[in-house]
């Protein structure tokens, strides 16, 4: 095994695996559309159960196929054609992605059962070059006993027993995932991943999710050209540039990226990084529709920024060696968290207050990392 890692070269990110990224821009783009149908003044909670539940499949899809790629992946014939099979059957997942999903929620478990069945089979076709080597054996086939096993999960959906039947069996199949990789982990090498590459892989799709805030923001720009008007437009921007940078700290100066890891839990942090991105879009967008009640727009966005620096900070047990935070900065983020949030509740009435506080407490957390970082470069 020693000698295996030091003959390992470096992972390179293929044009493949972005490409294949690519179409979760879309599907990111059609889960927060479930957002849109609204009840009383807010979501209507079965379209918010079932955001909730798209959202972490679609990751959970994603982060299976990353995590084969860099432990197998050979950028062969056979990787390309796994892949765009998976990125034909993600569409009809993206156009079952809608208010009236019950009309199409059979193609899109059909859809989600084959492509976990897909990456499974990639994981059985893998074992023949690794039979006489009992640690990629066991990794192998407890993969794809995990993802065949979802799979069925997932199957025992498509039979139309009713929205709530088909609900449970959806949210079983993603936590029964997230769990056996995650117990999984504990007896796992770590020296079969190619950290630098996973780590280069999360935060492509970090920089994809960002996009669709951006694109989502762009109502902002609609409209009259007045002062209010450019203002909502520049702190919508300048909210979504803080929230980047502070991202763009960690990774770039402080993840030590050349760790020696199973990296099965930086995967999980980054599902709900992207979970909580995902939301923030939506509460930006949120909170320029009048027919949504002020408070849970307002507890949504808070909670939602608030969440993503909670996994964000989650991160930091990857860092370099000297990097590691001590307990005074995790106390100034948690008290900061906890004035902001005080702030916007107490103001949410003046939106030209909050959406000024949003850009402060974003770029004060971008701040304090930043210098952070410098401190302990120098």
């Amino acid at each position: 095994m020693v000698k295996e890692l030091l003959k390992k070269k470096e992972k390179k990110v293929e044009y493949i695996e972005l490409i294949y990224d690519l179409i979760f821009v879309y599907i990111i783009g059609r889960n927060n559309t479930l957002l849109h149908n609204t009840q009383n003044g807010f979501v209507q909670a079965g379209m918010f159960m079932a955001y909730i539940m798209c959202t972490l499949a679609v990751i959970q899809i994603w982060t299976f196929t990353t995590y084969y790629i860099n432990l197998y992946g050979r950028n062969s014939a056979r990787d390309y054609i796994f892949m765009f099979v998976n990125m034909f059957l993600l569409y009809f997942i993206g156009e079952g992605t809608r208010g009236d999903w019950q009309e199409f929620h059979t193609q899109y478990q059909v859809a989600w059962a084959l492509i976990l069945i897909n990456i499974g089979l990639q994981y059985l076709i893998e074992l023949r070059h690794h039979k006489t080597e009992p640690e990629h054996k066991k990794r192998i086939t407890r993969m794809a006993f995990i993802l065949f096993c979802e799979a069925a999960i997932v199957s025992l959906s498509i039979p139309e027993f009713g929205a709530f039947s088909t609900s449970y069996f959806s949210l079983a199949g993603i936590i029964f995932g997230i769990l056996c990789v995650s117990f999984s982990s504990r007896s796992t090498c770590s020296g079969l991943i190619d950290f630098a590459h996973l780590s280069e892989r999360i935060m492509l799709y970090v920089v994809f999710t960002f996009g669709e805030m951006i694109i989502a923001i762009a109502s902002y720009f609609e409209g009259n050209f007045n002062f209010n008007s450019l203002y909502f437009c520049l702190m919508a921007f300048l909210i979504v540039v803080g929230l980047f940078l502070s991202y763009g700290v960690v990774y770039d100066r402080l993840i030590d990226r050349e760790m020696n890891t199973h990296g099965i839990g930086y995967i999980l942090i980054h599902i709900f990084i992207i979970f909580f991105l995902n939301n923030i879009t939506a509460a930006l967008e949120f909170m320029r529709e009048e027919e949504i009640h002020l408070l849970p727009k307002m507890v949504f966005l808070i909670t939602s920024v608030i969440m993503y620096y909670l996994f964000l900070f989650l991160t930091g047990r990857y860092s370099k060696a000297k990097c590691k935070a001590d307990k005074r900065f995790y106390i100034t983020m948690l008290l900061s968290g906890a004035v902001f949030a005080a702030l916007m509740l107490l103001l949410r009435e003046n939106m030209l207050i909050n959406i000024a506080l949003t850009v402060l407490f974003v770029f004060g957390v971008y701040l304090v990392l930043y210098s952070f970082s410098k401190k302990v470069e120098n």
